[in-house]
């Protein structure tokens, strides 16, 4: 008979049995490390659940759940606003393609100002520059012209263009004409002729009461008033006599009020290089008073203010007071 014998207590590791041996890992001990480490994991996967749940929302949020609608999580192009609704990106119009520019190669024709040909001129057209380069032979042919058309007009009116009292009437009136619209043969830089000084004065610089007579564009009756320029200098300052050569300049052409006040303040901002300028007129326009409404105290003011003069409300307020149009005693 075999006998099998099992090793003696005392062959035994004597740790095995030592409760306090740190080798000996306690049934607590592991429950504790169980309990930690699921703890960790719920820890982990609720942060990794709390980031989710935040990108969903800002997606949400972007795109207003059309995203998920459609079974994509593409964030929109289109963003919300509180003053439109969402709307379905397929509901969106088709972007339009831009046409790229062609620059054509050649000499510039065009300064940085809105309003100022690269030789001075102001909305040259061909009739301004046939005017500006003609002979005296041409200049005698052009008045001729304008002699026949006005005896025309007298005969038109039921006039008698033989009459003493009328018989020089188109000549004078050519004439006439020709000098209010003498602005055309005008260039800009000739009427500044370098009147530009270089002086640390960077304070407001306004020239008011500068009258103005002008020809309506639409019926070729005049209009007339006063009007105010002002500028801030960059260091340089213009000629004070130039400001109203520059509105003479302007008010020598057929024109409406609006595009004169613009058209002088865009030339001093060319030519002198300012902080700010800002130009301001009032005038009545015989085109409502002898005709149509007929009223005859009524008043057009326009304005144009540009740089600092548009930035900055209390420069702006400054002018307006200094010419007497800030509301107050008017």
């Amino acid at each position: 008979m075999v006998h099998f014998t099992g090793p003696r207590r005392d062959d035994r590791d004597p740790t095995a049995l030592d409760p306090s041996s740190s080798s000996v890992t306690g049934v607590s001990d592991i429950d504790d490390s169980v309990n930690g480490s699921e703890k960790q994991t719920r820890g982990s996967s609720r942060g990794d659940s709390k980031l989710s749940s935040k990108r969903k929302r800002r997606r949400r949020a972007k795109d207003g759940g059309i995203s998920e609608m459609n079974g994509h999580s593409s964030v929109s192009k289109r963003r919300t606003s509180i003053s439109k609704a969402a709307r379905d990106p397929r509901d969106e119009p088709p972007g339009k393609e831009r046409k790229k520019r062609v620059k054509v190669e050649g000499p510039d024709t065009r300064s940085p100002s809105p309003v100022i040909d690269f030789d001075g001129l102001s909305r040259p057209s061909r009739g301004t520059r046939e005017r500006l380069e003609e002979s005296t032979e041409q200049a005698a042919e052009r008045l001729e012209k304008m002699r026949g058309a006005i005896r025309t007009i007298l005969e038109c009116v039921g006039e008698d263009p033989d009459r003493e009292g009328v018989l020089d009437t188109p000549t004078r009136y050519a004439k006439a004409m020709l000098f209010f619209t003498k602005g055309y043969q005008q260039n800009v830089r000739d009427i500044v002729n370098n009147a530009i000084f270089h002086e640390n004065h960077n304070e407001m610089v306004i020239v008011k009461d500068i009258e103005i007579f002008s020809l309506c564009e639409h019926h070729l009756v005049p209009f007339t008033g006063k009007m105010h320029i002002g500028y801030i200098p960059n260091n340089n300052v213009i000629g004070i006599s130039k400001l109203p050569r520059i509105a003479e300049l302007f008010s020598r052409r057929l024109q409406v009020q609006e595009r004169l006040t613009r058209e002088v303040a865009n030339a001093i901002m060319e030519v002198l290089k300012p902080q700010g300028v800002a130009v301001v007129m009032e005038s009545s326009h015989l085109c409502m008073v002898m005709r149509g409404v007929q009223k005859t105290t009524a008043t057009t003011i326009t304005s144009c203010v540009l740089g600092c003069f548009e930035r900055k409300e209390k420069t702006r307020n400054e002018f307006l007071s200094l010419v007497g149009l800030n509301g107050s005693g008017r």
